[in-house]
């Protein structure tokens, strides 16, 4: 299948090996232009880790370029990047062309629909939980990958087009999607945020002096308990809304194959048996940049409307702020378009 992929940094690198590995064509668009300049200029995309070889994907010189033709399209950038991308491609899709958001955040899929429903266009959206592959850009054509999730939540809007969805993430990604109760469910279901934020508080002075440090190694017990503390909100939210998703815990096992455990004791037993996985050596990171605004925020807006308490996620919004010193709810370009004119709990429901 031909796979427009919108984005060129880890992420797209990372999908983009993997589905050339498997058989698949893949379209790679940058908004700036400036991250597939080497592949432009004819390097090969080159992956270390779990997927390891060469592989020269196409580069398009426009979005209409890669969206017209394809046989389904995959937004894989950082959520800051996710309207500028829907506002791009929402006058090129065509009826019945699928979507995939990898990963899923601040309630995107609805805003898409939303520039697709006032066109009159109607194609599947599928959102994932999080990203199928844990990777890392290390050069400008190469990426190394760490993880293939072996299970990821999926759901897709409208919801009776599900079955549809799930084929087609099965036939590109393999046999490792899990259908939740839709798309707010698989909303709640991205742990990014909250491992992020537990992880990047405690760890703020190393990243801002450019410290080299294992992610594992620095997820103590004291930043378990934090994680988990975190996590107990999220809980709290999916059950205000009649929803069930995975526990952190759940997550980990699942990604890692390791026993359900205290969050402490499962990064403990991920030091001493796994390579080490650096944590970000800059504060101009997604952990913070991204998931705080796009990802601490929504939830802490969803607690608002369903009256739970997000005593957490707001103070990691507001003590990243200070940290920044700037407000950065104002990053969000997403949630303003979506509460302009009311968000509702039915709709979220939908």
């Amino acid at each position: 299948m031909r796979v427009a992929i919108m984005g060129a940094g880890a992420a797209a690198f990372a999908a983009t090996a993997f589905l050339a590995e498997n058989g698949h064509e893949a379209v790679l668009w940058s908004p700036s232009g400036k991250s597939t300049e080497a592949l432009a200029a004819g390097a090969p995309l080159i992956s270390e880790g779990k997927i390891a070889g060469e592989f020269r994907p196409n580069v398009a010189p426009s979005c209409e370029a890669a969206v017209i033709g394809a046989d389904a399209v995959l937004i894989a950038l950082p959520a800051n990047g996710h309207k500028h991308v829907m506002d791009a491609m929402a006058p090129l899709l065509s009826p019945g062309q699928p979507v995939i958001i990898s990963s899923h955040a601040s309630l995107g899929a609805f805003y898409l629909s939303r520039l697709l429903t006032a066109r009159g266009v109607e194609v599947p959206i599928i959102a994932l939980s999080t990203t199928i592959l844990r990777s890392r850009r290390t050069g400008p054509n190469t990426v190394k990958i760490a993880t293939i999730r072996s299970k990821v939540d999926i759901a897709t809007l409208p919801r009776r087009l599900a079955d549809q969805g799930l084929d087609l993430c099965r036939t590109l990604f393999g046999d490792r999607f899990r259908v939740v109760d839709g798309l707010l469910a698989v909303s709640l279901s991205n742990v990014n945020p909250q491992s992020h934020m537990a992880l990047a508080l405690a760890n703020f002075t190393r990243m801002e002096k450019g410290e080299a440090w294992g992610q594992s190694e620095n997820l103590t017990m004291a930043v378990g308990r934090l994680l988990e503390a975190i996590d107990a909100e999220r809980l709290a939210l999916a059950a205000a809304f009649g929803l069930k998703v995975r526990t952190m815990r759940e997550h980990y096992s699942l990604t890692y194959g390791v026993p359900d455990a205290p969050l402490g004791e499962t990064s403990r037993m991920l030091a001493e048996t796994q390579p080490t996985t650096l944590g970000p050596a800059t504060i101009d990171t997604r952990y913070t940049l991204e998931d705080v605004p796009f990802g601490l925020l929504p939830l802490a807006e969803l607690g608002r409307l369903a009256g739970v308490p997000m005593p957490l996620h707001e103070a990691g919004l507001a003590i990243f702020s200070a940290l920044y010193g700037r407000d950065l709810a104002q990053d969000n370009d997403i949630l303003p378009e979506l509460t302009r004119n009311g968000l509702s709990r039915e709709q979220l429901l939908a």
